[in-house]
C-alpha cells in the first residue's frame, strides 16, 4: 500500500479533560491510557507499509507534534500548519493536495489524534478493507458498533450491503446526536453506528466531491496551497487565503451529499475519550472499581477516577468522584457531572486566568520550563534544554536573570562574552544585556533561573535571532 497516506488531525483543545488538558497542551499530547500520548498511540496503530503520516496542527503545537512523532521513531511526511482553525473539511483538503503532489493515486487514511482503540489489529484490518473500497472510488467512513445508546455521538444509518457477507454498506443517512429514547431505538435496530470521524478515500476523489458540493472550500484551500512557506519540517499555508475559507466539517461538506459514501463497521473498543467519565470507563480498575494514576491512597472509596501528578493524593469515604491534581490546579467533581468541566474553563477564560492556557510546566521547541515559585518582583524557573537545542538570542527591558547550572553543560552568551558553564556554576544577566543559552552536550541541560525586576511577563522578550523561526515566546 505504497499509496496509502495517513492523515492525523491534531487540532482541538480538549477542554473537557481540564485541568490535565489545556489550550497549549491539549489531550492529544498527553499520556492518558498508557505510557504513550494519544497522538503517539494513533501513530503506533497505523497499518504496516503505509507512508509516513501527514500531520495537521496549529502554529503553537508544531514542535510538540514533531517531537512526539520523533519519540516513537516516526518522521512526518509533512506537518501542515493551519493559521486558523477551519474544521475538518478544509484540513483534509490541505492534506489531499499535499499527498497528490507526491502520488496521483494517493489514498488518505484520515484519523483524529485523540481517539483510543483497544483492538488495534481489528482496526488495521478495517483500514485495509476500507483501502480496497477507496481504490474503487468509494468514500469510506468507519461506523463504530455501539455498545450503548450514547447521546454524545452522531450516528450513521447503514443502507444496502455491498456484497454477500461483506460487512460493508452504503450509507443511508447521517443523523445528529439523538436524545436518549431515540438513541435506544437506533441501537436496538442494529442498523446504526456511532460516527467515528475516521475516513478512507482517494485524495483525488475527495477533492472532486468537495469541488462539486463546496467549491468555495475547495477554491480557498487550493489558493492556500499555491503559496506555502517551508520552515524547518513545517509547511505554512497562505494565511489570507485560508482565513477566507468557510468553517465546515467533512460530514456536512461532502459525506452527507456524495453518492459514494460507504460505512465499514468497526467493533474494536473505540472511544473518543471525551470526558473524565469516559476515561474512567477505558481505564483498568481495582477491586473497588477505582481507576488510579500516580501516588494515590484511598480508604472507603469506590467507582472513582483519581489522578495525582507530583504529590500524594488521598481520599476517604467517596463514591463516583473524579479527582485530578496538577501542580497549579485541582479538579474535584461528581463523575456524572464531568461534562460541565467546560463551564469552569469558560470562567477561567473570562477571568483571564492562565490555568486554562498552559500548565506550570511549559513545553518549548528547545525543551521545557517549570515555574517553581513567584512573587511580586521575582520568579524562579527550572529549565531543561535538550541536547543540541538553543534558546533565542534575546534581551529584556524589565528583568535581570541569575542562572545556576544543576546538571549538564551550558554554552552562554552574556553581553559581548561567550563561555561554558558546568554543574554548580552560575552567571548573572543584567537588564538590557543581550544573551542566549545553548546545550552543546549529549545530555539534557538543567538549570535554575531566578528572574527579578519590575515586570516578569513572557512578553518582555526582544528576540534578536531564533533557530525555530519564532517572533515571540
Amino acid at each position: 500500500m505504497s499509496n496509502f497516506y495517513p492523515v492525523i488531525l491534531c487540532g482541538g483543545s480538549g477542554t473537557r479533560l481540564w485541568p490535565l488538558s489545556r489550550k497549549q497542551h491539549p489531550k492529544q499530547f498527553i499520556k492518558l491510557t498508557n505510557d504513550f500520548t494519544m497522538v503517539q498511540n494513533t501513530i503506533k496503530r497505523l497499518p504496516e507499509n503505509v507512508q509516513s503520516p501527514i500531520f495537521i496542527c496549529n502554529e503553537e503545537h508544531r514542535f510538540i507534534v514533531a517531537e512526539q512523532a520523533r519519540e516513537v521513531s516516526v518522521e512526518a511526511k509533512s506537518i501542515l500548519l493551519e493559521p486558523v482553525g477551519r474544521n475538518t473539511a478544509p484540513a483534509i483538503a490541505l492534506a489531499a493536495i499535499t499527498a497528490l503532489k507526491e502520488n496521483k493515486d494517493a489514498v488518505l487514511l484520515v484519523l483524529a489524534s485523540d481517539h483510543n482503540i483497544k483492538d488495534e489489529d481489528m482496526f488495521r484490518q478495517a483500514a485495509q478493507s476500507a483501502y480496497g473500497l477507496a481504490m474503487q472510488d468509494k468514500l469510506v467512513t468507519f461506523g463504530i458498533v455501539p455498545s450503548n445508546p450514547h447521546t454524545g455521538y452522531g450516528y450513521i444509518k447503514r443502507g444496502e450491503e455491498l456484497g454477500p457477507k461483506a460487512s460493508q454498506y452504503k450509507v443511508s443517512e447521517f443523523v445528529e446526536k439523538p436524545d436518549e429514547a431515540t438513541a435506544k431505538t437506533y441501537v436496538d435496530s442494529g442498523e446504526y453506528y456511532w460516527n467515528s470521524g475516521m475516513f478512507v478515500f482517494k485524495a483525488s476523489k475527495f477533492l472532486s466531491e468537495l469541488k462539486t458540493f463546496r467549491p468555495d472550500i475547495f477554491e480557498a484551500c487550493e489558493r492556500a496551497m499555491q503559496d506555502v512557506a517551508d520552515d524547518l519540517d513545517f509547511t505554512r499555508v497562505n494565511k489570507a487565503a485560508f482565513e477566507a475559507c468557510p468553517d465546515e466539517s467533512v460530514d456536512y461538506a461532502v459525506m452527507e451529499h456524495t453518492e459514494h459514501a460507504v460505512v465499514v463497521p468497526l467493533d474494536a473498543g473505540w472511544s473518543d475519550v471525551g470526558s473524565w467519565s469516559a476515561l474512567w470507563e477505558e481505564s483498568e480498575r481495582d477491586g473497588n472499581n477505582n481507576a488510579i494514576r500516580g501516588d494515590v491512597l484511598t480508604e472507603s472509596t469506590t467507582n472513582s477516577y483519581i489522578q495525582a501528578s507530583d504529590r500524594l493524593v488521598s481520599s476517604i469515604g467517596l463514591d463516583n468522584i473524579v479527582i485530578i491534581d496538577t501542580p497549579d490546579a485541582l479538579l474535584v467533581a461528581n463523575k456524572d457531572d464531568v461534562q460541565n468541566v467546560k463551564g469552569i474553563v469558560d470562567k477561567l477564560k473570562g477571568l483571564d486566568r492562565s490555568e486554562y492556557i498552559h500548565h506550570r510546566e511549559v513545553y518549548r521547541p528547545w525543551g521545557k520550563y517549570d515555574s517553581v515559585d513567584s512573587g511580586g518582583r521575582f520568579q524562579v524557573k527550572r529549565i531543561t534544554v535538550k541536547p543540541g537545542a538553543k534558546l533565542s538570542v534575546q534581551m529584556h527591558h524589565h528583568r535581570a536573570e541569575h542562572w545556576v547550572v544543576v546538571s549538564g553543560t551550558a554554552k552562554v552568551r552574556n553581553g559581548d562574552k561567550e563561555f561554558i558553564l558546568t554543574e554548580n556554576e552560575s552567571t548573572y544577566i543584567p537588564i538590557g544585556a543581550v544573551h542566549s543559552l545553548e546545550n552543546p552536550g549529549k545530555l539534557p541541560l538543567e538549570l535554575i533561573e531566578v528572574q527579578s525586576g519590575s515586570y516578569l511577563g513572557e512578553d518582555d522578550i526582544v528576540r534578536l535571532a531564533d533557530k525555530y523561526g519564532r517572533s515571540e515566546q
